[in-house]
């Protein structure tokens, strides 16, 4: 018999292959945190110190949260029901410009990173000021992120211009080049923050330095009208011209599209995020996921800050995304469960160029993944597996969590996290914040 490092024995393991299959008893050999071998659960190959019973659960890939502002939890609930603009303009910003620092980047990251393991998420890529201090907490937390610190011309607390913006992307770039859970992106806000010689530059030194680019793009159709009475052009069309329409792009939210755009992202492979909750609650708009996967374009799928979602629950964008597709395309088979749950893995991994490594479980990928304790009444009776996960499953049914083979979460209680600390910390923050 061969040693493993670890052996987690199941229900069912939802691989999200190719062909989505389903097994039954099935165990994951793991070694090196890389998954070596999936077998029956009676598999006679393989011995270890460590095999973990999991055979009332189901087990599946790491959900992936494809876009997330994780420090911006510190400002949970902080302005709600308004519209983007109002929130942006008179709550969020000026809050954001007393208040946020590296101690306020770390500390709300680590609240975003406690709460998406808890719910099984695994991977996440940000988009927030002082990124050097998001990547502290990604480090030591034992997550997995996309870190695409923004890019905008005008001045913040964290850099004066888009060229400083851009100078300290590269630098954490360079810092985190050979970190085995940590990738850097550019993160331009959005068309209506950025110039065009930001966005130039941004897509040279993309290729240069082969790092994917995520922006908020046509996120309201008051952004698309006054960007054509101001230039004449809808923003996709102008970032087709600059040449930012290409894979390595991630457009986020895109609730105003037509046709036309739809076979521009089908064509040049751009792979969009849907942040369905956070567009519904900022009366956004809703993105046309069942007109955009007709058209063959990857679509995956992020929370958004909790500022304005008001969580990080992926099981919930997963059900609310199903949900929306079918209301928006006045189709009941547009986004199946299969596809909600491809979308909240192996496309997110698609999308944050991490297929080869995550996403999916199979052999020779790394061993991110979440368990599901299904003994409770909300899953029985259940008759088909990726039904119950994505219809009937709430996220603090989540049991365990592993990256690169490492459990993070074992029944219920985080190991890299002191989760009672963290609380007397961010409370101290809502101290704060309660009296401006």
């Amino acid at each position: 018999m061969k040693d493993a490092e670890l052996i987690i024995q199941t229900n069912y393991i939802v691989t999200v292959n190719s062909e989505f299959d389903i097994l039954k008893n099935h165990c994951l050999i793991i070694n090196q945190g890389i998954i070596e071998a999936i077998l029956p659960n009676e598999q006679t190959q393989y011995t270890s110190n460590t095999i973990v019973d999991k055979t009332k659960h189901i087990v599946m890939p790491g959900l992936i949260n494809a876009h997330n502002h994780a420090a911006m939890s510190l400002l949970r609930g902080y302005a709600d029901d308004l519209p983007l603009f109002t929130w942006l303009n008179e709550h969020i910003w000026p809050a954001e410009g007393k208040w946020v620092n590296d101690e306020f980047v770390y500390t709300g990251t680590q609240l975003a990173i406690a709460e998406m393991l808890k719910g099984g998420t695994t991977t996440f890529s940000d988009q927030y000021f002082f990124a050097e201090d998001c990547a502290k907490a990604v480090d030591q937390s034992g997550i997995r992120a996309q870190i695409a610190p923004p890019v905008i011309d005008f001045p913040n607390n964290w850099a004066k211009d888009a060229q400083d913006h851009i100078q300290k992307t590269l630098s954490l770039a360079d810092q985190y080049k050979s970190h085995d859970r940590i990738q850097i992106a550019f993160g331009p806000h959005a068309p209506y923050t950025v110039s065009d010689q930001p966005l130039t530059d941004i897509l040279e030194l993309s290729k240069q330095h082969n790092l994917p680019i995520q922006m908020h793009i046509h996120e309201t159709e008051f952004e698309v009208n006054d960007a054509m009475e101001k230039s004449g052009k809808r923003p996709i069309e102008r970032l087709k011209d600059l040449g930012l329409l290409n894979s390595n792009l991630q457009a986020v939210h895109v609730t105003q599209l037509n046709a036309q755009e739809i076979s521009w992202f089908a064509e040049h492979n751009v792979h969009i995020v849907h942040c369905p909750e956070s567009n519904l609650k900022l009366a956004s708009g809703m993105c046309p996921v069942f007109d955009l996967l007709e058209a063959g374009v990857n679509v995956c799928l992020g929370t958004d800050g909790a500022a304005s979602n008001n969580n990080l629950d992926m099981f919930s964008e997963m059900r609310t995304g199903a949900l929306l597709a079918k209301g928006v395309s006045k189709n009941a088979t547009a986004v199946s469960a299969r596809q909600a749950i491809e979308m909240a893995t192996i496309n997110g991994a698609k999308a944050l160029q991490m297929d080869a490594k995550i996403g999916s479980l199979e052999i020779g990928k790394q061993a991110d993944l979440c368990i599901i304790d299904t003994q409770s009444l909300n899953h029985a009776p259940m008759y088909n597996i990726a039904s119950a996960l994505v219809y009937n499953t709430s996220a603090h049914q989540v049991s365990d969590v592993y990256v690169n083979g490492v459990c993070l979460m074992q029944n219920n209680t985080l190991l890299s996290i002191d989760e009672p600390s963290l609380m007397q910390t961010v409370l101290s923050w809502q101290d704060k914040l309660s009296q401006q």
